[in-house]
């Protein structure tokens, strides 16, 4: 009888991947997952030395050369003719098309107005000053976020008052929200910044617990939803941003939205003249029954909006599917950590994908030289925000004919107020740890995807090196 050659799958598996390697690395750097699955090959065959190509920003050849989605994304063929009609209809200042612009983004967000205005920054503005903030108030802010929701407060003549973020989400920590509550505080401004929305539930009762208004500021964070509610119409009022890179975009154009009819009567009044609502561009002699300024949309700029709104809702998706594949491939690599959305998030608008790269676990890399040589690889990426609560702007402010007219010394005293508006989360996120891809790189491929992913896996296998540059 011959002797029993056979040997068992499980037996024969083992002494290949024992033989190839994957085991030991696998488990080094991911405990829970000794293989690599198909999609991960590229990724993983730079973490397990299977590649051997250098960097690119060490004379190798890079990743990538393949352009990346261009945006905005526009169609001659399907998205011109309502833009070039209305700009031949020789009607350009606000009509019947900004009016139908505004119903239609009110119906996608599921509230009952909306008000488009020359941009995102005089939407927070003009919703601030209608909420009657002002001289002696104080207005809770994250500090990352971009200037403009903080210069609106200023700007109205408030205080902004700095409440520090969650590193994991990248937004106002609710944990933090109460401390910093005084009898002046009138409200609380959320960011939903890069798109992720905030933990909206805590937010809100804390308002409530204090009397205090809510405007979101959902200038980045188009179609997200927490709690199957849009973010911008779960506080008293929310703001949205059509810039050019936001993912709806008009060029320059903000909005404000809320189910409130009072409080955007006075908006729609306070951002034409203070004329009365409903009142008509270039009417005049109607009387104005407040102070108000002019921060009008435009017919061609709204034809823009018509245009593209009905994209919204796949791009959304495919971002969202996409950043979930890219998070779940990244994460598997150490010191990189992806964001984590709260509990009640149903989806995010991901303008922009953000990462947190811990330098000691990606073997003492600075992120410096990571992101020089991930965009040498063809892999655009950006540090995002510096801090906010430090910039001369605010100094600026405090230092104002106007400011030392509405407050006093001590009041303006910017030491004090530097002491007292510390956020050490959000330094470590701007100096230390932040990494962004921006929105239109998620309207890829899986393959794009994959390309991100590997060339993060290929700059760590060569972390070593790369600490030896000068």
């Amino acid at each position: 009888m011959k002797p029993n050659t056979h040997k068992s799958n499980s037996e024969t598996r083992r002494k290949f991947i024992k033989s190839t390697g994957i085991f030991a690395a696998g488990l080094a750097l991911m405990p829970s997952l000794s293989i690599a699955s198909e999609s991960d090959k590229g990724m993983w065959s730079f973490l397990t030395g299977k590649q051997d190509d250098k960097l690119a920003v060490m004379g190798g050849k890079p990743l990538r050369t393949k352009a990346w989605q261009k945006w905005p994304m526009w169609n001659p063929q399907t998205d011109e003719k309502r833009v070039v009609d209305s700009i031949r209809s020789g009607v350009w200042s606000r009509a019947g098309i900004a009016n139908e612009f505004e119903a239609a983004w009110a119906k996608t967000l599921g509230c009952k107005r909306s008000l488009t205005v020359a941009n995102g920054t005089n939407a927070l503005i003009v919703a601030l000053h209608q909420m009657n903030i002002g001289a002696g108030d104080e207005v809770l802010v994250p500090p990352y976020t971009f200037i403009a929701t903080v210069s609106a407060v200023l700007l109205n003549g408030a205080i902004p008052v700095f409440v520090d973020v969650d590193r994991e989400t990248f937004q106002m920590d609710p944990d933090k929200i109460e401390a910093k509550i005084t009898p002046r505080t009138r409200a609380i401004l959320p960011v939903h910044i890069l798109g992720l929305p905030c933990d909206m539930d805590r937010i809100m009762a804390i308002a409530k617990k204090h009397n205090l208004l809510v405007l979101e500021d959902a200038c980045q964070a188009h179609l997200a939803e927490y709690d199957h509610k849009k973010a911008g119409t779960i506080g008293n009022a929310g703001c949205f941003s059509f810039q050019n890179s936001k993912n709806l975009p008009i060029g320059e154009g903000g909005a404000i939205v809320s189910n409130d009819d009072i409080f955007m009567d006075k908006c729609f009044a306070y951002n034409n003249y203070g004329y009365p609502a409903g009142t008509a561009s270039g009417a005049i002699g109607n009387g104005s029954p407040m102070l108000g300024t002019k921060v009008r949309t435009t017919e061609y700029a709204s034809a823009i909006g018509l245009s593209l709104l009905p994209y919204l809702e796949t791009q959304t998706a495919t971002r969202n599917e996409n950043a979930a594949y890219l998070k779940a491939k990244i994460e598997k690599i150490p010191g990189i950590v992806p964001y984590k959305l709260y509990p009640k998030v149903n989806r995010a608008a991901f303008h922009l994908f953000p990462f947190r790269f811990q330098q000691q676990k990606f073997k003492g890399l600075s992120r410096a030289k990571f992101l020089k040589a991930l965009r040498a690889e063809g892999i655009p990426c950006s540090s995002g925000y510096t801090p906010l609560q430090k910039m001369d702007f605010i100094k600026s402010a405090f230092e104002s004919k106007n400011f030392k007219r509405m407050y006093t010394a001590a009041e303006l005293n910017y030491e004090k107020y530097m002491e007292n508006n510390k956020c050490p989360n959000s330094d470590i996120l701007c100096d230390q740890e932040a990494v962004w891809f921006t929105q239109n790189m998620l309207l890829g491929t899986k393959s794009d995807m994959d390309d991100i992913a590997t060339a993060i896996a290929k700059i760590y296998k060569n972390a070593d090196e790369l600490n030896k540059m000068g």
